[in-house]
């Protein structure tokens, strides 16, 4: 695992408003009221969204005083998670799976293309567009797959993944789900039961 780094150039307000801390503080309801550092994952969740997406070492510091957190202990929790952005990651956040059924179903083409298409990894091009290569994210039958902010892009190639990206750049909210056809998580040679629901 790499060192994980505040962002250099941190020159943005954060603070938490009246909305911000009524809804924080209906997240306190769900611990018991002497574990209520027990939210502080949610907590720096809620503050990366804020603040566009990434946690300014204000938001680190609100989410330590709402807490009552030694500042450290948050910023521990923060740099140990790879899900809380460190380093401001644009408007639209790209994150490739790059663990093993992803790899083997080609990753690694859809990394190439996310180099071709936005630019270097890790750095935020003129569009907003960000992305990097991040451990498993959970759909591991539909791979490859990627996220873009809070959804997932599935059974991708190359030429999809400009679909996607070109609708973007188009100010336009790409379908998320499968781009091979398939419903869900049925087989790539389509599903051999419940074929009456549609749901399924």
């Amino acid at each position: 695992m790499t060192v994980r780094r505040l962002a250099d150039n941190q020159d943005i307000n954060f603070k938490f408003d009246n909305h911000d801390l009524k809804f924080l503080n209906s997240l306190l309801e769900n611990y018991p009221k002497d574990k209520k550092q027990s939210a502080v994952v949610p907590s720096l969740f809620y503050a990366q969204r804020k603040a566009g997406g990434w946690l300014p070492e204000k938001a680190i510091l609100a989410v330590s005083d709402f807490l009552d957190m030694p500042k450290i202990r948050v910023l521990e929790i923060a740099t140990f998670y790879s899900m809380f952005n460190l380093q401001p990651s644009g408007d639209h956040f790209v994150q490739v799976c790059g663990t093993t059924p992803c790899w083997l179903r080609g990753a690694e083409n859809i990394k190439k293309a996310c180099k071709d298409y936005i630019g270097q990894e890790r750095e935020v091009s003129k569009d907003g567009l960000c992305w990097i290569e991040v451990e498993c994210l959970g759909a591991c039958v539909n791979a490859p797959m990627m996220q873009v902010n809070e959804d997932y892009y599935e059974d991708l190639n190359d030429k999809k993944l400009e679909e996607i990206i070109e609708t973007i750049y188009q100010n336009k909210i790409p379908k998320p789900g499968s781009y091979s056809g398939r419903i869900n998580a049925e087989p790539v040679n389509n599903r051999k039961t419940l074929l009456g629901n549609k749901n399924a």
